[in-house]
């Protein structure tokens, strides 16, 4: 299938937001309170690219609920249609975007061009998010210890409460957004 066909396909965010069951609160939160940096040339070169976006993603996944409002914002700016598709019931397109050419992490935003062209992908996280995510993962135990599942489930209470408060996190999403998008022609 052809990524207009997937961009056709996929729901409007606004939609999809509407029916979150999890992470709707925060996801709305970091929305509510991030705003753009003035980057007006950059805001310009991108907007007369005339994008759209496919956004692959999952409520419950932590990355989505911080990635996504981002380029909302970004999005909203530069007028580019996104558009959301559930990784879980689009495993034909999500395996054409494997993280490390074996995962389905997400979110997954890949632009397209007006011929409905892939221009760009960017996720599922900013590489310094991914230094934090890395950092924070060295103090689990061992998968098959007892205490795992409960050191786990801290361990994504602590990147949840960071990723919604953490303004330095959401500007270091925009930063990695931009740097890939803004050398497109």
């Amino acid at each position: 299938m052809s990524l207009n066909n997937w961009f056709n396909k996929a729901i409007p965010h606004q939609e999809y937001i509407d029916t979150m069951e999890s992470h709707k609160e925060n996801l709305l939160h970091i929305y509510k309170r991030f705003t753009l940096p003035e980057d007006e040339e950059f805001f310009s070169t991108l907007t007369n690219q005339h994008l759209r976006v496919i956004v692959i993603t999952e409520d419950w996944c932590g990355d989505a609920m911080l990635n996504t409002p981002i380029l909302l914002h970004l999005a909203e700016k530069t007028n580019m249609e996104v558009r959301m598709i559930l990784r879980d019931q689009n495993l034909e397109l999500m395996d054409q975007y494997l993280t490390n050419g074996k995962s389905r992490s997400i979110p997954i935003f890949i632009f397209i061009d007006e011929s409905g062209n892939e221009v760009a992908k960017w996720g599922p996280r900013a590489e310094s998010v991914q230094q934090f995510v890395n950092t924070i993962r060295t103090e689990l135990p061992d998968k098959e210890a007892a205490e795992f599942k409960e050191k786990f489930n801290e361990m994504i209470q602590t990147m949840t409460q960071q990723f919604v408060s953490d303004e330095k996190i959401w500007n270091e999403v925009y930063k990695s957004l931009k740097n890939k998008l803004a050398n497109l022609s």
